[in-house]
């Protein structure tokens, strides 16, 4: 058995992703990543055996894999404990309260202590220093911009949950204003028109001079976030991910302009690993 080799695991809300990390070469390995649809509505039992069925199937691609499982997962939750606290989020609330390490353990057949999680976004930062776009940093806001705003921050050492989807903005929260919600809201109510998502938007932007607009607009409004945040906490570096990430050249420089009057200069890093950052992330817990 080699401890060198674990599996990463990304819980979403509609999905999980599993894949072999290689902590000698901070990466995934090729061919190991593995993407499977699972109802976040179901109840307890059949949740945790979709997702055991998906680690095991990660586990017999390659001979001598760790039984040490390193999970990124959505909150609220208590990540040492391993007990599950979501609820009114209309995903898994089937598990409130369950001790979710213990119930992978026992489908699994292996130690609850080989069981470790963390917060998602925590995960996609913890990936990204580790082996990602901002190796050897220190001082790192991690943000995740998509469904909704997801943030962690990294400093000495240690990661921190990030607070940034409910920091009051304007009439509401950041993630009001920063996240793909805000894109379908906002399009329909200048335009009167529903699309599904922020790669529609990326896909008619060309023909549509408003949608370049919420571009801007959004791009500005993660900077005024962010340099609250930076300020607050001292950053010097941030690294940005999730899907509306695939849009950065048509947001980010507006981001920038706001940034660019900060007192001293940040260094701006697109996230490298892609979809791939949790679960380097999530497996290099334990490195």
């Amino acid at each position: 058995m080699n401890n060198s080799k674990v599996v990463g695991i990304d819980i979403g809300g509609s999905h999980i992703t599993a894949a072999i990390v290689d902590l000698e070469n901070r990466a995934v390995l090729p061919g190991t990543l593995v993407r499977n649809r699972v109802d976040s509505h179901a109840p307890a039992a059949t949740i945790i055996t979709e997702w055991s069925k998906t680690i095991r199937q990660v586990s017999e691609l390659t001979a001598g894999v760790s039984k040490k499982i390193g999970l990124a997962m959505p909150g609220p939750f208590d990540y040492e404990q391993g007990i599950c606290l979501i609820q009114g989020l209309d995903k898994y609330e089937k598990l409130y309260k369950l001790n979710v390490k213990q119930l992978l353990a026992q489908e699994l057949d292996i130690e609850e202590a080989a069981v470790l999680m963390m917060n998602d976004a925590s995960c996609f930062l913890q990936g990204e220093i580790f082996g990602g776009a901002v190796i050897g940093c220190n001082n790192v806001i991690g943000v995740t911009l998509g469904t909704g705003l997801g943030s962690a921050r990294f400093h000495d050492g240690v990661i921190y949950d990030g607070d940034l989807y409910y920091t009051p903005f304007r009439n509401g929260t950041a993630e009001d204003f920063i996240s793909s919600r805000w894109f379908v809201r906002k399009y329909a109510a200048i335009t009167g028109k529903y699309v599904k998502d922020v790669k529609e938007l990326c896909d008619m932007v060309s023909g549509d001079p408003a949608i370049q607009m919420l571009f801007d607009e959004f791009g500005k409004n993660l900077g005024e976030v962010l340099s609250k945040y930076i300020i607050k906490h001292n950053c010097e570096t941030i690294v940005a991910g999730g899907n509306i990430i695939n849009a950065w050249e048509l947001f980010f420089r507006e981001t920038e302009k706001v940034l660019n009057r900060l007192p001293k200069p940040i260094l701006i890093r697109r996230a490298l690993l892609g979809e791939e950052s949790a679960l380097v992330g999530a497996a290099s817990l334990w490195k």
